[in-house]
């Protein structure tokens, strides 16, 4: 059946590995809030942990596996370390599954909604 769509096509699986893989790790709300947080701007783990609400522990770890994964990125200033998002290719997914949330819901975000999620960037 798919041999009759035009253009049908797949993607290899390097590429469906490596979104798995991705999608693994923001999977979870704490994640999600830290790329949130981390898309907008260069920030540190105690003013991530605040922005988030949990402990600067917590948000230490979610943010090695974040930056193993590739999706964040860290640099030192002395003593301090900032993080800021590896690049801006996350954004579009997580604005996409965040109207989705709020549709699945029955929500229509619109300007008037105050949890509606604008666009960032």
């Amino acid at each position: 059946m798919h041999e009759s769509v035009a253009a049908f096509n797949m993607p290899t699986t390097d590429q469906v590995d490596g979104a798995a893989r991705a999608l693994r790790m923001l999977a979870d709300p704490t994640r999600i809030k830290l790329m949130w947080a981390l898309l907008q701007g260069e920030s540190s783990v105690n003013c991530l942990a605040e922005l988030v609400d949990a402990t600067p522990s917590a948000v230490s770890q979610h943010l090695a596996k974040l930056r193993l994964s590739g999706l964040v990125e860290s640099r030192r200033e002395g003593t301090f370390i900032y993080y800021h998002a590896a690049d801006t290719h996350v954004r579009q997914l997580l604005q996409q599954a965040l109207f989705h949330a709020d549709h699945a819901k029955g929500a229509h975000p619109d300007e008037h909604n105050p949890h509606h999620v604008h666009e960032i960037g």
